[in-house]
């Protein structure tokens, strides 16, 4: 009996030691807050994904390394490359959402699409800053999807409000006529439906030319500009796209301050091999420019290109696309740092507590100061029914050697945007059977 008993008790302690000794790599996973980052650092977009990328990885390293993680939980990622595809950022979410408690960043409006149906059975959070779904920051029926700071509809209703200041008034644009050149993509093909609605207001003719992804081809859209004339032209754009719509506009001879692109056509890799070709290209800034100084890309800088663990060249920090990377990372880690107050500090959030948080975001102007986004961006206030926050942007124009402001502060005009969000939500519930929240729902 005494020998069975000591079997049992060495046999026990073994499994113990057993477990010991694989704790300190169990907890160090439990402690760790995995970001999935969709990129593409090759093909067509490559030069537009590669700094939007270095900026989102950047600024995680910077909250490992200044801040020790999100109230002492370290963060870990892994990039997975989609090349722009939609297919191939399919498997990367299907690869990694098994890793992720966190959220996806999808860097692409078609793959938002793909993900938008997937994403409430896997209850995966979808951050979008200033691309996908127009009609998602409606939350009584997008509650995953989170089109923080602005989508296609806000961008394209404050260009068209730029456009009617630059003429007198918006009255003026009656007898005008606006083309937008597009990639013809879900990308593209997004902002149509404000656009038209805005033709309609004031009576602008909209003449619409799409472009064949990627856009190196683009010879008989610029064909149909140079016959039809626009007072106007809207770009699109993403891309090779861009660069090659800005040398078709100069070959053709249309005027290049006349052109107003998206904020994904209004950055350092558009026009550096236009030169002075594209001065005058006007362009939305998704709230900040190109900004070498604020104190966060000074933080970077310091804390993480200066140790030699920066992710891309040191000249890239601070341009426009990787400020955009720092932007969207940053919304995400807020979104943890959110859920933390509520769900308890130092522990790793689920999905579900990070889908709480970006719901519940309140970034005022001294949080932003203390992140070191000063002067870089506007607060942003988010809810359970407004997954967007904030829909204000400004116009950059490009001299030649660089980009610098333009316009004041521009806000979208929720009369015309909420009756448009409200009927697309409810078509997309329709079809899709999902049942709208109520605000009383909005509680949990």
């Amino acid at each position: 009996m005494k020998l069975k008993t000591l079997a049992l008790t060495v046999a026990a302690l073994a499994t113990a030691l057993s477990a010991l000794l694989t704790a300190p790599s169990a907890y160090a996973q439990a402690k760790e807050q995995f970001f999935p980052l969709l990129v593409y650092r090759t093909g067509a977009y490559a030069p537009n994904g590669t700094p939007w990328a270095n900026g989102k990885q950047d600024y995680l390293k910077l909250i490992n390394a200044r801040d020790g993680g999100i109230n002492g939980v370290k963060i870990t990622y892994e990039e997975c490359e989609t090349g722009y595809a939609t297919d191939k950022g399919v498997e990367c979410y299907e690869r990694l959402k098994g890793k992720t408690t966190t959220l996806f960043d999808p860097q692409s409006t078609g793959i938002t699409f793909a993900l938008t149906d997937k994403a409430p059975g896997d209850k995966m959070p979808l951050i979008t800053v200033g691309y996908g779904l127009a009609a998602s920051q409606d939350g009584g029926v997008f509650k995953w999807n989170f089109p923080i700071l602005g989508s296609y509809w806000t961008g394209a209703d404050v260009l068209i409000q730029h456009i009617g200041k630059k003429e007198g008034g918006l009255d003026k644009l009656k007898g005008k006529k606006i083309a937008l050149v597009y990639h013809d993509s879900p990308f593209g093909k997004e902002p149509i439906p404000l656009l038209q609605e805005r033709a309609k207001m004031h009576g602008f003719e909209l003449q619409l030319i799409p472009v064949t992804a990627p856009g190196v081809e683009q010879k008989s859209a610029w064909l149909q500009v140079r016959q039809s004339k626009p007072d106007y032209v809207l770009l699109w754009g993403w891309g090779v796209m861009n660069s090659t719509a800005l040398k078709e506009a100069q070959a053709t001879g249309y005027p290049r301050d006349k052109m107003y692109g998206v904020w994904w056509a209004g950055a350092e890799p558009d026009v550096k091999d236009v030169g002075m070709g594209a001065k005058g290209y006007n362009a939305l800034a998704l709230q900040h420019g190109a900004d070498r100084n604020a104190k966060v890309v000074q933080d970077i800088l310091k804390l993480v290109h200066d140790k030699g663990q920066g992710t891309g060249p040191k000249d890239e920090v601070g341009q426009v696309l990787y400020m955009r990377g720092l932007i969207i990372q940053m919304l995400g880690v807020e979104a943890v740092r959110r859920a933390q107050e509520r769900f308890g500090k130092g522990k790793v959030m689920n999905t579900e507590q990070v889908r709480w948080g970006l719901e519940n975001l309140n970034l005022d102007q001294k949080k932003l100061d203390a992140l070191g986004f000063a002067g870089v961006m506007r607060p942003v206030s988010t809810s359970c029914l407004d997954h967007m926050g904030s829909s204000w942007a400004r116009v950059h124009t490009w001299d030649g050697a660089k980009w610098g402001f333009s316009s004041d502060w521009y806000e979208a005009d929720e009369q015309i945007l909420k009756p448009m969000i409200r009927a697309a939500a409810d078509k997309y519930a329709g079809e899709k059977k999902v049942t709208r929240r109520a605000p009383a729902d909005c509680q949990s």
